[in-house]
């Protein structure tokens, strides 16, 4: 990991620096990355140019390429078609969050809620969202159906209950943006891995590296332990990268970890980053020592394991990226 992981963005004119995660001892870089990188964002590019998600050309081109090199780290050793489908799944997730969601579905939360419903019909086998063919609905129904031609019947229902719990999601943040008081940090917690779409993208690690977890390894503690490490690590440390952004974009950060310890501990700004930072690391520490855990014995335990180490590091690289910028 580099500098810019344990020192902050700027939030204001002349900001103080803010304390970040140190996660080298858990998640060292420089991280694996995929030789397709750029493959993955030359087909994700004409992905969106088949169902126009985003009309903008500038966040079209952002949104590609930080796509591109994430999913490369996120599963290195993976298939270049594997890697093409998973892109495009992120691809749709954020794009439907940025049209649909955040202050779109604040302003709007029965429209939202109208359209979220109609994609929980595709995702239920349904052929047509009830309101006729969209680009989002066209874009989904292909996803679906490359991931139905790879995945078991399980692994499928799997990724398209986490695909609802994704939606569901995206309507609790739109629904409480403009009240987060009423949000409380468990509620927070148990909803995070939702919205930053991570539980999903863990989904489909079985399908892209061609191994599948038993049902009483999957509900063991080490792997419910882990995964649930690498999906508060991968929320809290996208509410530290993005929090300048956020402030500079809406004028404050108030649905997110920050913000609710600030609340919580009655802290400044700089107190609460120094105890998410600690949470960060202490979630890290959890999961590497999991990781480790089960990649002592091989087989489907090691390959998952090994699977949860790419996502969480490239959650941990994606806080770089100029995406979280000011």
């Amino acid at each position: 990991m580099n500098d810019a992981t344990r020192t902050s963005t700027s939030t204001s004119t002349n900001p103080p620096v803010l304390p970040m995660p140190d996660l080298r001892d858990s998640f060292p870089g420089p991280f694996p990355a995929s030789a397709h990188a750029d493959d993955i964002e030359r087909h994700a590019t004409q992905w969106l140019r088949t169902f126009p998600l985003i009309s903008s050309e500038r966040a079209l081109s952002a949104l590609t390429h930080i796509t591109g090199q994430g999913v490369a780290r996120t599963f290195p050793t993976a298939g270049r078609d594997e890697l093409f489908l998973c892109a495009d799944l992120f691809l749709w997730l954020t794009a439907f969050d940025d049209a649909h969601g955040e202050a779109t579905g604040a302003a709007d939360p029965a429209r939202l809620l109208r359209t979220t419903s109609e994609y929980v019909h595709l995702l239920a086998g349904h052929h047509e969202p009830p309101g006729g063919p969209t680009a989002f609905g066209a874009a989904l129904r292909d996803l679906l159906e490359r991931y139905g031609e790879r995945a078991t019947p399980a692994q499928y229902a799997r990724l398209t209950a986490h695909l609802r719990d994704n939606l569901f999601g995206i309507l609790w943040e739109a629904h409480h943006l403009h009240r987060p008081d009423r949000v409380t940090l468990p509620d927070y917690r148990a909803m995070r891995p939702h919205t930053v779409f991570v539980r999903t993208v863990v989904a489909t690690a079985e399908v892209m590296l061609g191994y599948e977890l038993t049902e009483p390894d999957r509900s063991s503690e080490p792997v419910r332990e882990l995964e649930t490490a690498v999906a508060d690590l991968a929320g809290w440390i996208n509410d530290l990268a993005s929090y300048a952004k956020e402030t500079a974009r809406d004028g404050s950060a108030t649905l997110g970890l920050p913000a609710l310890l600030m609340r919580q501990h009655e802290c400044d700004l700089e107190e609460a980053f120094r105890r998410a930072s600690r949470m960060c690391e202490q979630q890290a520490a959890v999961a590497a020592a999991r990781i480790a855990e089960l990649t002592s014995g091989g087989g489907p335990l090691a390959d998952h394991a090994h699977a949860l180490r790419s996502v969480a590091s490239s959650y941990v690289w994606h806080i770089d990226d100029s995406r979280y910028r000011t």
